[in-house]
């Protein structure tokens, strides 16, 4: 089993596909990065020898990767609510962003329902 940058690659799978577990790496730069190693796209990340692994790795240290993405991340979302803009707000509230409605749908942000009880009507 290949190990890039501390995960773990499939060994089942072709390198374009494989490299997209790596957090920070999609289609586009793992197609990329394979045509920079030199390595065929199609080629199973099994069938990889240890030169061409090698410079996968010192191609892929020169990306924003993992941890430091996550972080760096992190950070750009701590930025928005410190300065109280309008994205940073609906971060901080857990509502969707980017101008989604939000009285049906957006469950996903907003979490389980939470029914909330009727006012019962007064008795004349």
């Amino acid at each position: 089993m290949a190990r890039i940058a501390g995960v773990d690659i499939p060994t089942n799978k072709r390198g374009e596909i494989g490299l997209t577990y790596i957090f920070g790496i999609g289609r586009t730069r793992a197609q990329e990065i394979l045509t920079k190693a030199g390595v065929d796209l199609n080629t199973k990340v099994q069938d990889w020898n240890d030169d061409e692994l090698s410079q996968i790795r010192t191609i892929i240290s020169d990306y924003t990767i993992e941890g430091e993405l996550r972080s760096e991340v992190q950070l750009n979302i701590k930025r928005l609510m410190d300065v109280g803009c309008n994205r940073g707000q609906r971060h901080r509230s857990g509502l969707p962003l980017r101008g989604q409605r939000t009285k049906n749908n957006s469950r996903t942000r907003k979490g389980r329902r939470k029914t909330v009880a009727n006012k019962k009507k007064a008795t004349k």
